[in-house]
């Protein structure tokens, strides 16, 4: 059966001259790339007309490197493990790909499809958020580039509409569920058909904050019963005609950035990166004019309202196993790059939260035009724990599998919420955890 690929969208961003400085590798003194002269690289990407930081990235190196070319080819958002993984087997898969979480992370570095970068990593030095996780047995296979951290989004002016008190670093989630039901009611009273709230179809946004919220909670080992308050939340939400419903969104393959953006919800939790799309997408007028800022996703109590907890994976840079020698220092250089001050600066100038976080980053972060640099929004950005979403272990990519159905099978309205639990569980350790 002829295999399928993805259609490419290849982008050529010029990037600059290889000056190659072997400190970037944990070395010292000049170097050159060995291929004698100009180096093309190709990075994988997504969604380049929405997602600015892979487009950041290639400009910022170009000011500091002058004769290394990054071609962006893009694969579906979606499908993006799928399809960039048929690449890499087939032999045919870009130079430098994103990790864009860690579920799969194992599955790429077990399977010899990631190069050892230990060299640069050591390079790095402290101080860069989630390097630790790409660690197997003392080798280091990525580096982050980008950590994010989910924030509970609000658009102000919809808010002062209905005539209800915005959030607070100290809101709990019995906080929240009271701020939606007076959303909704205030905004019916006021004439408008925006919702209290937009929640995306994806499984993290339930079970990404279950797991990081609950002590104990830990998806290897087969117990999924600290998900039920987290899913009977959301099915509350949907039946009180507080959010859009599970179905309405996959049906009609809703988009987060168009929910929050044309003002259609009130509050959105999503990850960190969404600032820098929403101000692109104002700066465009693809999204609507409005006040907004960011709060810590709301807590299970007050406990942890000095250092709110949440989740985040952080997002990866790898050099694929099978490159061209002759291209292996360059790719290590932009690695560095990225994952240093230099492209934490330039991605932070775009309202991108990066790995690497220092006063410099900081105060380019805030210094965005349209970043919200209110008090709540700032203490958001500085005071959070954030928790992995996904272990790194071999048995992660298939758990998750099995809690994407059941995230399916719950807010669709399926399966009741213990059985679903239950039946995960059972098929956990049947099918994955026994199996080790």
């Amino acid at each position: 059966m002829q295999r399928r690929y993805p259609r490419r969208t290849v982008i050529a961003a010029t990037v600059a001259a290889l000056a190659l400085v072997a400190t970037a590798c944990g070395g010292s003194g000049d170097s050159t790339t060995g291929s004698g002269g100009p180096v093309t690289l190709s990075m994988s990407a997504w969604s380049l007309n929405s997602t600015p930081e892979f487009k950041k990235l290639a400009e910022a190196f170009h000011s500091e490197n002058p004769d290394i070319t990054v071609e962006f080819k893009e694969y579906d958002a979606t499908n993006y493990d799928t399809q960039l993984t048929a690449d890499l087997a087939a032999g045919s898969g870009p130079d430098v790909f994103i990790l864009k979480n860690l579920k799969n992370f194992i599955t790429y570095q077990g399977g010899d499809q990631l190069l050892d970068v230990s060299d640069v990593a050591d390079g790095l030095g402290g101080g860069v958020n989630g390097l630790g996780n790409y660690k197997v047995e003392g080798a280091t296979y990525a580096v982050p580039y980008r950590q994010d951290s989910w924030y509970l989004y609000y658009n102000k002016d919809l808010f002062a509409k209905a005539g209800v008190t915005p959030p607070a670093a100290t809101w709990t989630w019995a906080d929240y569920e009271k701020a939606t039901a007076d959303l909704t009611a205030g905004l019916k009273a006021a004439g408008s058909p925006a919702k209290a709230a937009y929640q995306h179809v994806w499984q993290s946004t339930v079970q990404g904050l279950a797991l990081a919220q609950t002590s104990g909670a830990d998806i290897t080992k087969g117990d999924y019963g600290y998900l039920k308050p987290y899913y009977e939340r959301a099915l509350k939400q949907q039946q009180s005609g507080a959010q859009v419903d599970y179905g309405t969104a996959t049906t009609n393959t809703l988009q987060y950035q168009a929910q929050f953006g044309t003002q259609q919800a009130a509050t959105m939790l999503m990850g960190s990166w969404y600032v820098a799309t929403l101000i692109a997408q104002q700066k465009k007028g693809d999204a609507q004019a409005f006040q907004w800022g960011f709060a810590p996703a709301p807590q299970r109590d007050a406990s942890t309202k000095d250092k709110p907890v949440t989740f985040g994976d952080p997002t990866g840079l790898g050099i694929n196993a099978g490159i061209d020698g002759g291209k292996t220092a360059a790719a290590k250089k932009f690695l560095a790059f990225a994952a240093g001050e230099g492209g934490a600066s330039a991605l932070a100038s775009i309202g991108i939260t990066p790995a690497t976080l220092t006063d410099k980053v900081t105060q380019a972060y805030f210094g965005v035009q349209g970043v919200p640099t209110d008090e709540l929004s700032r203490f958001s950005f500085g005071s959070h724990d954030t928790h992995a979403e996904n272990p790194v272990s071999p048995m992660t990519a298939a758990l998750q599998n099995i809690l994407q159905e059941t995230h399916s099978a719950i807010m669709s309205g399926s399966t009741p919420v213990d059985e679903a639990l239950t039946k995960a569980g059972a098929r956990a350790r049947s099918e994955v955890i026994e199996a080790q």
